[in-house]
């Protein structure tokens, strides 16, 4: 048997992105490797696939606008991309974290109700209400102009995507020894986890000047504020709850984010 050539910084960061786009999206790609160093390439990768699924929204709603339809079915467009581009693994995961919380149960039983494939009154209360106020939202900012509504659907996306990025940083751990949690707990250093947080910030403040100027800059950067905050605080509590994440968290997480970035968007 062969040994496999060393990783090179070119080889890692392919590794990297198809492990973010082959396990955070449903796009076509193959992940060539999973392991841990490609595991943590992924993961500080995340919020590329998540530029590309706001993209992605963001082209739909648009167009949606520009060709005559109304704020509210842009904002519809806008938030079903997401879901689609990840078969609804988010909205999944966020469901399955509230029914686990809602239930009260010690971690054990708690873990065990998540991995039901039925969805109980607690995932079914949190998605109607999540999925309500991304395209209330929305829909407000489409009313303000395409360049608003567009640029909501990017920054949520991205927001999404970091939230990720930040729980896997170490010192965080998995919940099961199985799973995504487990494949990515803990594989991001904290240092790498606290610069890839302020490139996006800022990546998304100058995205924000498109439709807002320096007070749009401003907005979404806030909004990226606290979006990691909002999935801080979800982390944290279902690390207590829990004893650590999994890929059902991890699906929260990337709901709570968007939803709080896309609500700090909407003020003001």
């Amino acid at each position: 048997m062969t040994t496999p050539p060393p990783s090179t910084p070119a080889s890692s960061l392919v590794d990297g992105l198809r492990f973010a786009f082959g396990t955070l999206t449903v796009l076509p790609v193959r992940v060539a490797r999973w392991d841990r160093e490609a595991a943590r390439t992924g993961m500080l990768c995340a919020p590329v696939a998540g530029a590309v699924v706001g993209l992605c929204a963001a082209a739909l709603g648009g167009a949606l606008l520009l060709l005559g339809a109304g704020p509210l079915l842009a904002a519809v467009a806008s938030a079903a991309v997401p879901a689609a581009l990840t078969r609804g693994l988010h909205l999944d995961g966020l469901a399955d974290t509230a029914d686990g919380l809602g239930s009260a149960k010690p971690a054990p039983v708690a873990l065990d109700i998540m991995k039901r494939s039925d969805i109980g009154p607690f995932g079914v209360v949190v998605l109607l209400f999540t999925l309500f106020a991304q395209v209330a939202v929305l829909a407000q900012l489409y009313a303000r102009g395409v360049a608003a509504g567009m640029a909501a659907a990017l920054v949520a996306a991205v927001a999404a995507r970091l939230a990720l990025t930040l729980a896997s940083r170490a010192g965080v751990p998995a919940a099961r020894p199985e799973g995504l949690g487990a494949a990515v707990a803990g594989v991001v250093p904290v240092r790498a986890a606290a610069g890839a947080g302020l490139a996006v910030t800022v990546v998304c403040a100058a995205a924000g000047l498109v439709p807002g100027g320096v007070v749009g800059a401003v907005r979404c950067a806030v909004a990226m504020a606290v979006a990691l905050g909002a999935a801080e605080v979800l982390l944290r509590h279902c690390v207590r709850r829990f004893g650590g994440v999994t890929g059902d968290v991890f699906g929260a997480l990337a709901e709570a984010a968007a939803t709080a970035a896309l609500v700090v968007l909407a003020l003001g």
